[in-house]
């Protein structure tokens, strides 16, 4: 059953891939989803480096956060990740889902990003 869900996450994060390119100009953002933490990373299809990443258990996120895997969570790694871009000159992303469909808290964070300034 697990096996299942996963494989089938995975041909959707292919999918998605095949038209999501991140370059220098703009960069991708990937998000990542588990049961307790979330992830963010800017990344540079170009060079192959991440330029941003922003987690759950990034420390300066870790201790203002009352649980890591709700809404609220997936918010301030948003409004982070955005702020973050922004002081490297980064304005604009594309968003890579990586698969998981766009509802709950990768909803949350991709619409904080935008609140926060970062167009997609």
């Amino acid at each position: 059953m697990a096996s299942e869900r996963v494989e089938n996450r995975l041909a959707r994060q292919s999918r998605v891939r095949r038209k999501v390119r991140g370059s220098e100009q703009v960069p991708r953002l990937s998000v990542y989803r588990s049961l307790h933490h979330i992830y963010a990373q800017v990344i540079s299809d170009e060079s192959g480096r991440t330029l941003v990443a922003v987690s759950t258990l990034s420390p300066d996120l870790r201790g203002a956060l009352k649980a890591a895997r709700d809404l609220n969570a997936a918010k301030m790694v948003g409004k982070t990740v955005a702020a973050r871009c922004q002081e490297k000159g980064i304005n604009q992303v594309i968003f890579d889902r990586n698969g998981f469909l766009y509802h709950g808290r990768i909803k949350a964070l991709a619409d904080a990003a935008r609140e926060a300034g970062l167009k997609f």
